[in-house]
């Protein structure tokens, strides 16, 4: 599946100085999102239905629980040192969003929580291997991840690049293996959408583009490109996979999959606002990384203010794929969307 959404057609040329024969072939992607426009003034404010959602509990309570089912997932046993270094980051104090919108997404189509718990950890495990990965010195070279030191500055690079790739493997074994009392061709189609999610049509697609652009200027359709494969995909993939276990229809799956899709982006366009706004203490990362290192980012491109305005449509065309299904069982994903676009770090 090929993605993209083109806001300005003006920054929508793909710059030769970016245009590899690695990756351009692949990176000619069609429309993702034709309900979101470039955004030239301020957007309508999203109908805010008063249905007084405690948000913030609903996300300590699953974030409680999610940590609950890492912990007991991934005990301490040898080789110690792995183990401990793959623990050092998976329970790493995090807001666990990934994770929350499996099993919101299990519980909107009428699935239970316990269903697709291994999922949401298996989600989170494959999010944080991408985190132990991005800090390396090979690729972001971050010292600082969640406020604490990096995986590779407290147990070394080599450990580091061992505990990511086992928290990797070790993602789809615990959701195929700790999933019960669902049928097998569910486990194993949300299985393939994680793969798909994680390889070379999904986040590692995002990833080397994005290191081959390192430093060039590219158009606002090869920033999307990187951030829909390298940020949404897995987004998409945690509700869609949430959806699949919780045992949606066909229709249903897909318009999930189109909420975690602007969600994801969403996610990223906020990041990328956030590393400019913000400081390295308020994020619990460094700050301005992406700038420092000549990277194109969505302020850098569009002009922050704009960059601002198209958060708020993402999460207006999240918000809007999810009406038709029950209105207070989807009150979790649609006030995740107002508080991704709204986060401060």
């Amino acid at each position: 599946m090929a993605y993209a959404f083109v806001c300005f057609p003006a920054f929508a040329q793909v710059m030769t100085s970016c245009s590899s024969p690695s990756w351009a072939v692949a990176a000619r992607p069609r429309r993702l999102l034709p309900g979101v426009r470039c955004p030239s003034s301020a957007p309508e404010a999203v109908a805010h239905e008063t249905d007084l959602f405690d948000l913030k509990r609903y996300m300590a309570e699953k974030a409680r629980r999610v940590d609950d089912a890492l912990d007991r997932a991934l005990p301490l046993r040898k080789p110690e040192r792995l183990l401990a270094a793959m623990r050092y980051s998976l329970l790493a104090p995090g807001k666990r969003v990934r994770p929350v919108l499996t099993l919101a997404a299990c519980e909107l189509v009428g699935g239970e929580e316990s269903t697709a718990m291994p999922f949401a950890c298996a989600v989170e495990m494959l999010h944080v291997m991408s985190l132990v990965h991005d800090d390396l010195p090979c690729i972001d070279n971050d010292e600082l991840r969640r406020g604490l030191p990096s995986n590779h500055v407290a147990f070394g690079e080599g450990v580091a690049v061992l505990a990511g790739d086992a928290l990797h493997c070790f993602a789809f074994a615990h959701a195929a293996e700790a999933t019960a009392g669902v049928p097998p061709k569910r486990i194993l189609r949300a299985v393939v959408e994680l793969g798909k999610a994680m390889g070379a049509e999904g986040m590692m697609a995002g990833e080397v583009v994005d290191i081959e652009c390192e430093g060039k200027e590219v158009g606002l359709e090869v920033l999307e490109y990187i951030h829909l494969h390298k940020t949404a995909r897995l987004l998409e993939a945690a509700v869609a996979c949430g959806g699949i276990i919780g045992g949606a229809e066909e229709e249903e799956v897909e318009r999930l999959r189109r909420y975690g899709r602007a969600v994801g982006l969403l996610f990223q366009v906020v990041d990328d606002v956030l590393d400019v706004a913000r400081t390295s203490e308020e994020l619990g990362k460094t700050a301005g990384k992406d700038l420092a290192k000549g990277k194109a980012t969505y302020p850098k491109l569009m002009g922050l203010e704009k960059a601002r305005l198209l958060a708020e449509e993402l999460a207006a065309k999240a918000e809007e794929e999810l009406q038709g299904f029950d209105r207070n069982r989807a009150r979790p994903l649609r006030h995740l969307a107002r508080y991704i676009a709204h986060r401060h770090n």
